[in-house]
């Protein structure tokens, strides 16, 4: 089976703000995604940058097979929000919450102060069961690194502005990686030795940031550690990013402004890693998927064809 993650960049039918401008680009934005899931061929993909419920319906249909859709519930300002396309196989959703886990307060997102109590974007989960295999999958979209500041701009007036509201977002990324581990937690129900458990998606941050490493529970046993290959009593609760199982020269989901980084991810519990038997970015085989360099200006790219993201997936054995 293999299985991934994708964020489709504003996936918006045309006319809106945020969406391409007319049909002709719309339907040259769909062409491109489809066909690179068509080539990726996933039982599973879970999607970020979903605006319109209908647009996610309009891609599946350009998709051969009996493909099926399940969305959160928990849309940001803009109407993005995660979701699942599924191959054959019928998603059962077990969870879609933007909560903050218990004891965890608010954490300032601006400026004027004003709390903020609850992830930006839902957090999705669903199961999925196969002949081989029964996975339960988490798809999240965490607090974007590219900043945006009052009035729309996307320009700093100084630096002062720049490290507070770099500061905004990472506290909010720190709180929303926190609530994404509670939810972890419940998959895996203190059994990932034994159960198949995914957590994937747009984590806005790479392999080592503190933010991606909250989500790996107890420390150890990473892939390329001695300890990998030496179980332990974490193994119960842990998560391992397969990054390291990507091509080196593949390993990276987005190029900001020139420079290549991976902030797309799979982690996958105890009973599942030793499992995988390849990961990638792009397309399988040699990865070519060509990706634009962006720059903090999101709107620069509106009804641009394909995504400024790579898929990134991994393949199991049974």
């Amino acid at each position: 089976m293999l299985f991934g993650t994708w964020n489709l960049e504003n996936l918006y039918r045309p006319g809106g703000p945020f969406g391409p401008k007319d049909k002709a680009a719309y339907e040259t934005k769909l062409a491109a995604l489809a066909a690179v899931i068509a080539e990726l061929d996933p039982a599973l993909l879970g999607v970020q940058e979903v605006g319109d419920p209908e647009a996610l319906e309009d891609l599946a249909g350009l998709l051969d097979g009996d493909w099926h859709v399940a969305l959160s519930e928990h849309p940001d300002d803009r109407g993005i929000r995660v979701g699942f396309l599924c191959r054959d196989l019928v998603p059962r959703l077990l969870a879609d919450t933007n909560a903050f886990p218990e004891r965890l307060r608010p954490v300032q997102g601006d400026d004027e102060g004003d709390p903020v109590s609850r992830a930006g974007r839902g957090f999705l989960a669903v199961e999925i069961a196969s002949e081989d295999l029964t996975l339960t999958v988490a798809v999240c979209h965490l607090k974007s690194k590219l900043l945006s500041y009052p009035g729309g701009r996307f320009q700093p007036r100084d630096e002062g502005e720049r490290a507070r509201y770099g500061a905004y977002a990472l506290y909010r990324r720190a709180a929303e990686a926190t609530a994404l581990r509670a939810l972890a937690d419940k998959l895996l129900a203190g059994e990932g030795r034994a159960r198949d458990v995914a957590v994937l998606g747009d984590l806005n941050d790479e392999v080592q940031a503190a933010t991606t490493q909250i989500l790996l529970g107890p420390p150890g046993s990473e892939i390329g550690t001695p300890g990998y290959d030496h179980p332990d009593q974490g193994d119960a609760a842990r998560l391992w990013d397969t990054a390291p199982l990507i091509p080196a020269e593949q390993r990276y989901s987005r190029i900001n402004s020139g420079r290549r980084e991976l902030i797309d991810h799979i982690l996958v519990s105890h009973h599942l890693v030793h499992r995988v038997t390849g990961a990638g970015t792009g397309l399988p085989g040699d990865g070519t998927l060509t990706l634009p360099s962006i720059g903090p200006d999101p709107a620069a790219r509106r009804g641009a064809p394909g995504s400024d993201h790579a898929p990134v997936w991994v393949r199991v054995g049974a």
